[in-house]
């Protein structure tokens, strides 16, 4: 298991719901409510700084015979977005955060975004909280959250179980760690014993 907070990202057409883990990746809670539109990848873009995230985890709606439909266009959309909100933070430019400056804080760094699969999330969401004794047609943007929480649980337990990293990545590239090695390079090292 990757160490580090990741962010999980339920994306609706009205909020945004808004989960994350702790340092080890073992327990995802609940963080806010993004309303859609203006600002929400700034706010977005805030939490993953603020909390010095090194990944975040969108959920992709995908039905049960496993097909994309609008609403997983749409997350698409909007992950692709987000990638490019965290990008232009990472640089030193119009997108980094005030008194950021390059190469420093958790806005310098390229943050990775991936699409999970987030067949259910809402629905076992909704389930739950029912089941708590909370009133899901009142607290919408709870279920926002609680559906983030199962999204980035879910992708934190598929990659301590498989040991890799869940879903696809979403634009930029890969962090440092992640990158092909140059395969000369890699010759070069077992030609020389490293």
């Amino acid at each position: 298991m990757r160490p580090g907070v990741r962010i999980g990202v339920d994306v609706g057409s009205v909020r945004v719901g808004v989960a994350a883990c702790d340092p080890a990746g073992l327990i995802a809670t609940p963080i806010e409510t993004v309303r859609r539109g203006r600002g929400d990848l700034d706010r977005l873009a805030a939490l993953v700084a603020e909390r010095g995230a090194v990944e975040v985890v969108v959920g992709l709606p995908t039905t049960l015979a496993g097909r994309h439909g609008p609403a997983a266009a749409a997350a698409e959309e909007f992950a692709r977005r987000l990638a490019a909100r965290l990008a232009a933070r990472s640089a030193d430019g119009p997108g980094a955060a005030p008194g950021d400056a390059a190469g420093d804080g958790p806005a310098a760094r390229n943050v990775p975004v991936r699409l999970v699969d987030e067949r259910l999330s809402t629905v076992g969401a909704q389930r739950d909280l029912r089941d708590s004794g909370v009133d899901t047609r009142r607290g919408r943007s709870v279920v926002d959250q609680a559906a983030a929480v199962i999204i980035l649980q879910t992708a934190l337990d598929a990659e301590r179980h498989s040991g890799t990293a869940p879903g696809r990545l979403v634009g930029g590239t890969p962090p440092p760690d992640r990158r092909p090695r140059d395969e000369g390079a890699g010759r070069n090292e077992r030609q020389n014993g490293e």
